[in-house]
This record gives C-alpha cells, structure tokens and sequence, in this order.
C-alpha cells in the first residue's frame, strides 16, 4: 500500500501521532507487532503533563481523561519519615499535572483511530524499514504468512527500546549514552483506596518508595529492591510491610492493603541515542530514550517528539517548509537531555544506593534541606515535574 507516514509502533506515541496527522489530511499507515489486546495490558505509568493533556485534547482525545483524570496540583517527598508537600500551582505560575493511566491513554487513542478508520495493523512480524536515506523508503513485514510492503515519504521509529526502527541506523551514525542503576522497582497494583489522592515520593535508610495511584479505587505503590530480586520472592504480605516501613507512621497507619492484581520489577536505567533522524526516518518515544520513572517523564518526553515531529511534517505537507523536519533531531534532543537532567537529579536525591560513600549520603540529606528552605529550588522542582515548555 501507499501512504504519506508510515509509523513502526502502535502503542501510545505512534498512534498519537497518526491521530493528529489524520485530522490535518495526511495519511498514515501504523504498524504493532502485538496484539491490541496485548498492547492495552501493558501496565505504564500515569503522570501526564499539561503538555501532553494538549496534544490529547488537539488530538480530539482529551474527553475521558478530562472525566476521569485527577488534576494533582501538588505531591508530597517523605524524607526519613517527615513528610513535606512540594506546591505545584503555587510554584509553577498555576499549573498541575493529571493522574490518567497510560492504558487508558492508549485505549482511548485506539478508538479516535477507529472512528476514523485509521488503518493499525497488528501482529505485524519481521518489520523492516528499506532506502532510509533514498528519495522512495518503504516498510516490509509479514502478518499471518503474508508478505506485505509500505511505500510512504516518512517512516517514523516509535516501536520501543527493542524495535527495528533505531537498529536500522547505521552504527558508525549512532551515538548512544546509557547509564544503569544498581538497583529496580518493585510495584504493586491493587484495587485499594489510595493512601494519599497525591503523590508521596519517599526516602529511607532502607530504599526509596512511591504511593501512587490510578483511581479513587486503584492504587499503585512501588519500593526499591536490588536488582537480583525476584517477584517470586515477595509475596503480597512482604511487600505491604516493606513499604509500611519505608513511609512516615501517619501514611502507613491508614494504608489499606489488599491482594494484588499486577505485580513486576522494573529496572532503572537511562538511555538517549543520537540523533533522531537519519535521512527519513524519525525515531521517538522510547526508541530514542529511556528515562527512570522517578519524574514521570517518560511518556510525557514521548509525547515532545510527538509535538516537533508532528508541526514538523505538518509545516512540510501543509506549507511547503521542511525546516521543522531538519531540526527536528536537534529539538528534540535539547529537551530529552532535560528530562534526563530531571529524572536523574531526583532519582539521586531519593533513593538508597548500595555501597555508596557516607559523603554521598550526606550530600542527600544537604540537598533536601536546602530545597526545603529554598523557594527558588522548589520552584525548579514544580517547573519541571509538571513540565517544560515545547
């Protein structure tokens, strides 16, 4: 088939992307590896920025998230058991941050597309992108035995971390920077009340922990483990203790636990590849980087690409201007580094690292200090959670 964009990856950025350019009258052709079914089971965190609230709501898909979302103007950082509250609204000129699941997210983008008749294929195996730096790219794959080809101007890479998309750029093109925490996350999913409507970030001698959250009657918690644990070795009873003990006594003497519905370990780590573009392909999303979901920045630094990349092929199809498709790697990238700055600056604040010197941890304790009494660092803090500007 012909079609102007062709989108490797159907999960949340991809299928954003292809629902804006849609409403602009260009054509789009996305392809997933997964099932749907399988794509929406995928648990994800649910912080979205005012920035991406915008794109959803462009993309005509901001109507749920505006029922159903929590608007969290605040959050609060728990330091060795006190318990400080970090003003979002106050700090950031008046804006918050809104609490929808990335499931949600993601479902809810799957139906703007079928409203429209968006053409997504699924299971769309051995996805390989040809004549990148050429005038005519296409796009093989094979779905159900059968070979199948898209001709298109663009491909944009939007396939995650372990899609075809970046390892179709040349190695002697690449430059890829990574950094890896000694440590992961363990979270729990339960149908629970929530022990706080916002956030509580904390930091104990024993390990980082977050309460969080997806509903009034879902709740998400995670605690820091080492990286040689296994789900296997906490069970539900394990887990809820852990986390009473990392949290100030007030919050842990209303915590209401339950069994869990989802259980699994995440790794910390950083990634950023550059650039992200070669010739016609644009890569966004997790395919270009991957950031600690201490800041929530991962889906919401998604959702920047998505915004360039988006005006960009708009200003070229609409107005003849490709300048925006130039520099897109170039924008991009200026602000994937600051959510990495973010997410590494309170990744290191927060948590316990093994085998770390005292001065390191002294160095913890003088930081937090020094953002409580600071009102210029708080006002960093709050500009940043709830998202730079494009």
């Amino acid at each position: 088939m012909r079609t102007q964009v062709c989108i490797i990856g159907g999960g949340p950025s991809g299928l954003l992307l292809s629902q804006l350019l849609h409403l602009k009258g260009i054509d789009t052709v996305v392809l997933e590896r997964q099932s749907r079914e399988y794509v929406l089971a995928r648990i994800r965190a649910g912080v979205l920025e005012q920035g991406f609230a915008r794109l959803l709501h462009e993309a005509g898909c901001g109507e749920r998230m505006d029922r159903e979302g929590q608007v969290h103007e605040a959050f609060f950082i728990s330091d060795q058991g006190r318990l400080h509250r970090v003003d979002l609204n106050r700090h950031s000129g008046g804006n918050s941050v809104v609490v929808y699941g990335q499931t949600e997210v993601t479902r809810d983008l799957y139906a703007a597309r079928d409203r429209l008749n968006g053409i997504v294929i699924h299971e769309a195996e051995d996805v390989q992108p040809h004549d990148l730096t050429g005038d005519h790219p296409f796009v093989t794959y094979r779905q159900g035995g059968e070979e199948g080809r898209v001709d298109c101007d663009f491909v944009v890479g939007a396939d995650g971390f372990h899609g075809v998309s970046r390892k179709s750029i040349p190695k002697d093109v690449l430059r890829e920077y990574e950094k890896v925490y000694p440590f992961g996350w363990l979270g729990v999913l339960s149908r629970t009340p929530p022990v706080s409507h916002e956030l509580i970030y904390a930091r104990h001698d024993r390990g980082f922990a977050l309460c969080s959250l997806r509903s009034p009657v879902l709740s998400r918690y995670y605690i820091q483990v080492p990286l040689t644990d296994r789900v296997e070795d906490w069970s539900d009873d394990a887990f809820w203790e852990e986390l009473k003990r990392r949290l100030p006594g007030e919050v842990a003497a209303r915590l209401v636990t339950g069994p869990s519905i989802e259980k699994s370990i995440a790794p910390l780590r950083s990634y950023v590849a550059e650039p992200m573009r070669h010739g016609r392909l644009f890569l966004a999303g997790d395919a270009a980087h991957i950031v600690p979901p201490t800041g929530a920045r991962g889906l919401n630094t998604a959702g920047s690409d998505v915004h360039y990349l988006y005006h960009g092929l708009v200003a070229h199809y609409l107005q003849a201007d490709s300048s925006g498709l130039q520099q897109y790697s170039e924008r991009a990238l200026a602000r994937v580094w600051k959510a990495q700055r973010f997410s590494w600056f309170l990744t290191t604040l927060l948590h316990t690292f093994p085998q770390s010197p005292e001065y390191d941890r002294k160095l913890q304790e003088v930081e937090l200090a020094y953002l409580w009494s600071s009102e210029a660092a708080q006002r960093s803090l709050a500009e940043n959670y709830v998202g730079l500007p494009y």
